[in-house]
């Protein structure tokens, strides 16, 4: 019922700036009548060879949570209303290579549901 997909991910050099989206689709939100909320949008990574971890979560009442290695240089930023979260990623480093996933946690039919997307790929390099 739900599908998230991604967009932004690419090549940058270090220093550089990248902006990640994702948004929500799905017969849910188009299902007259159906009540949903989503409670919490964040993004992930996942570098070669490492387990996927937290990069930046944002809570339904609007307070981000970040991880400290991206502290000061990474801005997570949401709207409800399109369904869609983004990541601005400035100052990039080389060690933030790795696939980025975006996650949902969506309420409907009494349940809360984690959704995610498909992963992009930031690469930063000169």
């Amino acid at each position: 019922q739900v599908q998230l997909a991604e967009s932004g991910g690419g090549l940058a050099q270090p220093g550089g700036s990248l902006r990640l989206s994702c948004t929500a689709s799905g017969s849910l939100f188009t299902t007259n009548g159906k009540i949903f909320s989503i409670n919490a949008m964040g993004w992930h990574r996942q570098a070669p060879g490492q387990q996927r971890e937290l990069v930046a979560h944002l809570r339904a009442d609007g307070i981000p949570n970040y991880a400290d290695s991206v502290k000061g240089r990474f801005t997570i930023s949401g709207d409800n209303a399109k369904k869609t979260v983004y990541l601005q990623m400035d100052s990039l480093k080389p060690e933030d290579t790795a696939v980025y996933y975006c996650n949902m946690l969506i309420y409907y039919d009494d349940f809360t549901r984690s959704y995610w997307g498909q992963g992009t790929q930031v690469t930063v390099s000169s």
